[in-house]
């Protein structure tokens, strides 16, 4: 009977035997490098499929791993579905933000944002307004990149207009786009990242704000100098782009 008792106290010890730093390293070390490999390969087309079999490539390549280490099967399929469940609630979130979103785009809300943030632009503070403009556009929307493709790209043919560097005017949008999509409740990043980690939304999005607000301020007062400092050659003629979203949405100040 004591016997069979070390033996089991040995079995459990071999179960939970720990990983040393480069077994671990080994599915992470593979999957980056095939990863690698299949973009190298295929380019954009990697996104098409074929990184999904990568994926798959990886996991066998960890449970491997496991096997070696004498963790059970079952044991893996419950740690796959804690993970799993762990994350469930950010996943329906970003399914209900992708709707949320398009609703908001197609009923002219975000539209209208654009349409009135527009109005506020002038010369000596174009850059600054910029990033105001994208941090608040993107944090309605949760993406960074949507903020980007679209006001993004109505503020660099105004920035043509103005005579002020493309380049300036994609860094204060990307400046205010990211910081947008960072703290927004909205944005996939966000939050995936504490169902990860295991805490809630918002003391996730309070922490960020120790490091994203002082950036943020820094990068505004960056950009009033710079717009105070910088030569204009032009004026904003913005009726252009209000005349088209006019054109296709219905703008009101009570989508506001």
């Amino acid at each position: 009977m004591e016997s069979q008792n070390i033996n089991h106290e040995d079995e459990k010890i071999i179960i939970n035997q720990e990983l040393n730093i480069w077994e671990a390293l080994i599915p992470v070390i593979a999957l980056v490098g095939l990863l690698a490999y299949n973009v190298f390969v295929f380019g954009d087309s990697a996104l098409g499929g074929s990184n999904q079999f990568i994926l798959i490539i990886g996991a066998a390549i960890a449970a491997i791993v496991g096997f070696k280490n004498k963790v059970s099967y079952k044991s893996m399929v419950e740690e796959v579905a804690q993970n799993l469940k762990s994350t469930t609630g950010a996943i329906l979130i970003l399914l209900m933000v992708g709707a949320l979103a398009g609703t908001w785009l197609v009923s002219g809300i975000i539209p209208t944002m654009i349409y009135y943030g527009l109005d506020i632009l002038n010369p000596t503070i174009f850059l600054a307004a910029c990033v105001i403009i994208c941090a608040v556009i993107s944090v309605a929307t949760g993406s960074s990149w949507t903020t980007s493709a679209t006001v993004g790209i109505a503020l660099i043919g105004i920035a043509g207009a103005l005579g002020i560097s493309p380049g300036m005017t994609a860094g204060a949008v990307l400046s205010g786009a990211y910081f947008g999509d960072k703290l927004s409740p909205l944005s996939d990043t966000t939050n995936l990242a504490p169902a990860m980690a295991g805490t809630d939304l918002f003391t996730h999005i309070r922490y960020m704000t120790y490091t994203t607000v002082p950036t943020i301020i820094v990068t505004l007062l960056f950009f009033i100098i710079l717009g105070f400092t910088n030569d204009t050659t032009g004026a904003a003629d913005v009726s252009q782009y209000q005349g088209a979203i006019d054109a296709t949405f219905n703008t009101t100040p009570c989508y506001l």
